[in-house]
């Protein structure tokens, strides 16, 4: 798992200023554009809340815009300290912190918010248990996850030639199992879709096609 996470650490390094460059649009106007709408409907603002695979802080910096405390999480110094210089709120700090080993006692926070981070972890359950123990009882956190149309999953092709790679490949219907089966209940949940997908067709879908054919799929969560 070290040597995962280095190499990770590593790659979102290197791609710091490249992800710096898109994230506004993406949060703005692109595939993450829902994701605070979809927030503020069920997290409660207060406490603090961890946004962890913060990246830059565009996510986190939106969340303070709406009234929450937050504290944005990055395996990557490069990414924390682009945070640290663009980003800035009274109530939002950055760490750089892996979220296989979170550097809080148990039941910190009052809420999460994870985007497209548990992807990028070698296992999955071990970081969920690792977010489930520095939340409240009762805490809701949101996660999205990459649908089997995002681009971000070539990353995990060459595994086919037995290469090591830095993403897995789980599906949003394998993470909602996983989350249920471990301490966590699905409170709502939608998807983003491609600039292509036909809306009017996607709400006659039931959810497991809805999520076949999504970019990314949001859960709310709650820990019970």
């Amino acid at each position: 798992m070290r040597a995962w996470h280095k190499e990770a650490e590593k790659q979102w390094d290197e791609r710091a200023e490249w992800w710096h460059q898109s994230s506004e649009d993406m949060w703005e106007r692109g595939s993450r554009k829902t994701i605070i709408p979809f927030v503020t409907t069920y997290m409660p603002k207060e406490g603090y809340i961890a946004d962890i695979g913060c990246g830059d802080g565009y996510g986190s910096y939106k969340l303070c815009q709406q009234g929450y405390r937050v504290i944005g999480l990055d395996l990557s110094s490069e990414m924390i300290e682009l945070a640290k210089k663009q980003r800035y709120h009274e109530h939002l700090h950055f760490q750089q912190a892996d979220i296989m080993n979170l550097p809080f006692p148990d039941e910190t926070f009052s809420g999460a918010m994870i985007i497209n981070c548990l992807e990028w972890t070698e296992r999955p359950l071990a970081a969920l248990e690792e977010v489930r123990r520095v939340l409240k009882t009762n805490a809701y956190v949101c996660v999205g996850i990459l649908g089997p149309t995002a681009a971000p999953r070539v990353n995990s092709y060459r595994r086919l030639y037995d290469e090591a790679v830095i993403c897995n490949t789980m599906m949003p219907w394998e993470f909602e199992q996983l989350a249920k089966e471990n301490g966590f209940i699905t409170v709502s949940q939608e998807g983003v879709y491609k600039r292509g997908v036909d809306g009017h067709f996607i709400q006659q879908l039931p959810t497991e096609l809805k999520q076949a054919v999504s970019f990314m799929w949001l859960f709310m969560l709650q820990k019970r």
